[in-house]
């Protein structure tokens, strides 16, 4: 899992890359936690969601943000984390100019960064966040959401409500041309700790619909 040193807004950003196995790989990035509240590209759920997408051939990259490891600049409340994930993107595609399709995936915090870098990134065609934090931030910039993906929520989750979430959900699914699932992890909190397999379950169960050559999600 070698380690990567790469520009971004305030300077260098940290990450860890896996390149793609084949010229025309697909894409995926893992976007932490609040940085603010312990948040890294080591977090659990993180370093979960890389292996997975390593392991599916994608060229995959999770990185700090701005202030956290080795990446430089200090926390901006999501306007310079959102730069920082833009930045982060453009550099796993000048590796990998010809990827055949691009994915995301956020944890909380990063799950927010996430769907705001789907509505600039129209290469973005699939997305997993885990726990947006639909109670704390606007979600509302979806309008309309570009891409299909699916939204994986705890059913105890202390920090970000399920209800939060469940509205958010319904809102995209009045949307057209896109498909939203959604999973309800029982007893889970905010952090999966004693549900990570069923977590993960849920996410290998949606690629492997999402990247069956049948899947009528394009």
């Amino acid at each position: 899992m070698p380690e990567v040193i790469f520009p971004g807004p305030e300077g260098r950003l940290e990450g860890r890359f896996q390149p793609g196995p084949r010229p025309r790989a697909p894409v995926a990035m893992i976007l932490h936690p609040h940085p603010q509240a312990g948040g890294t590209m080591n977090n659990a759920i993180v370093q979960a969601l890389y292996k997975t997408f390593v392991r599916r051939g994608f060229a995959t990259l999770r990185f700090n943000f701005r202030g956290v490891g080795k990446s430089q600049g200090v926390f901006d409340n999501g306007i310079g984390e959102l730069s920082d994930a833009a930045s982060a993107l453009d550099w796993v595609q000048q590796i990998h100019p010809e990827a055949e399709t691009t994915w995301v995936a956020g944890v909380s915090f990063g799950a927010w960064i996430g769907m705001q870098l789907l509505m600039r990134r129209p290469e973005v065609r699939g997305f997993i966040s885990i726990a947006p934090p639909a109670n704390m931030y606007d979600f509302t910039f979806l309008a309309p959401c570009p891409a299909s993906g699916i939204i994986i929520q705890g059913e105890a989750d202390e920090v970000v409500t399920p209800i939060a979430v469940q509205k958010l959900v319904d809102k995209l699914r009045t949307q057209k041309h896109i498909t939203i699932h959604h999973d309800t992890i029982p007893g889970a909190n905010h952090f999966f700790q004693n549900e990570m397999p069923q977590l993960m379950k849920s996410v290998d169960d949606y690629l492997d619909f999402r990247l069956d050559p049948s899947c009528p999600i394009k």
